[in-house]
């Protein structure tokens, strides 16, 4: 039988966490406060948490904590991409980590989350009890490759990218993405913000195999989209600030770790291949491939395994604990 996602529930704190340069993160812990800790950490980068991410997890096994990331959501000031780097946010993440009085707990994440979980573990392995990771994304070339020049995801929907580097038609720039990043980042307010409709538009076009005929109306948050083009771009155009192959080179660092990795047959946003090169290099790490799904983190079939994920992760964290 397919599981659906847990019933909505509140948050019984939130606040806003100091975290210096200037940013305040929004925190949030819904659930068990003597649970299992949890963290999520959304997709992006600069997409921000949803409500819906707490119901992935059983509210009277976990303590559920949300953040977003610094520079997006309803973190302060946001959009913003002053000191702003996987660096900043993994030490963030240790930030909210010693504020909760944590010493260990259960990583998790989608997309962009999958790559900062990994680059977090990796710095800080003693803190994490297993991981559960949708979605996969390393932060290489070839993914960026894939996902903004016509030899990639532009195959499969070549019309929908017709529409997205129209954006960029009258400018001179080397590549789609450097327009892309320049038009978020320029003086002209008006442009930036048709430039993130556009932006958010291609992604969610190819995030789902269970909804079509996405048009623009249908991204109605103008701010949510600025902050996930304008920090998005800003990462993509530095390679995610990380070295071309870091985190496979560095997976011995979380070899030891257990993780439930999800991703979705036909993800044409992050391509399975990069799932399968993670789980070859991490024996720890379990694959299971969601046969009827795509990138999106509520399709049918995420939600099932996800939510599946959560309670096989709470038996072992468990019964390691007992």
């Amino acid at each position: 039988m397919s599981r659906v996602l847990f019933p909505n529930i509140g948050a019984y704190q939130q606040e806003w966490l100091g975290v210096g340069d200037g940013h305040q993160l929004y925190l949030e812990q819904s659930g068990n406060p003597n649970g299992i800790p949890v963290i999520y950490l959304h997709g992006g980068p600069g997409g921000g948490s949803s409500k819906n991410h707490r119901r992935y997890f059983d509210p009277e096994k976990y303590r559920i904590i949300l953040f977003d990331q610094r520079g997006c959501g309803r973190s302060k000031p946001s959009p913003s991409l002053h000191q702003n780097t996987p660096n900043h946010l993994i030490n963030d993440m240790e930030a909210i980590r010693k504020h909760l009085k944590i010493s260990q707990w259960l990583v998790t994440g989608g997309s962009w989350g999958t790559t900062l979980a990994l680059l977090y573990g990796i710095a800080h392995p003693e803190r994490v009890l297993a991981f559960i990771l949708r979605g996969i994304f390393l932060g290489t070339a070839a993914e960026y490759d894939w996902l903004y020049t016509q030899d990639g995801a532009a195959g499969f929907f070549p019309e929908y990218y017709r529409e997205f580097i129209e954006q960029c038609a009258d400018i001179q720039c080397a590549s789609t993405l450097q327009g892309y990043y320049d038009l978020l980042t320029g003086d002209n307010e008006i442009a930036a913000i048709a430039a993130s409709k556009a932006w958010c538009l291609w992604e969610l076009r190819l995030s789902t195999i269970e909804h079509h005929n996405i048009e623009p109306h249908h991204i109605t948050d103008a701010h949510q989209a600025l902050c996930m083009a304008k920090i998005s771009s800003y990462y993509f155009v530095n390679n995610c600030f990380i070295d071309e192959g870091f985190i496979l080179t560095a997976i011995e660092k979380i070899k030891a770790i257990p993780g439930i990795i999800l991703h979705g047959r036909y993800d044409m946003v992050c391509q399975m291949r990069y799932a399968d090169k993670l789980v070859k290099a991490w024996p720890n790490a379990q694959l299971q491939i969601l046969p009827k799904a795509g990138h999106g983190g509520f399709e049918t079939q995420t939600i099932d395994g996800f939510c599946k994920a959560a309670d096989t992760m709470a038996s072992f964290i468990a019964e390691r604990g007992s």
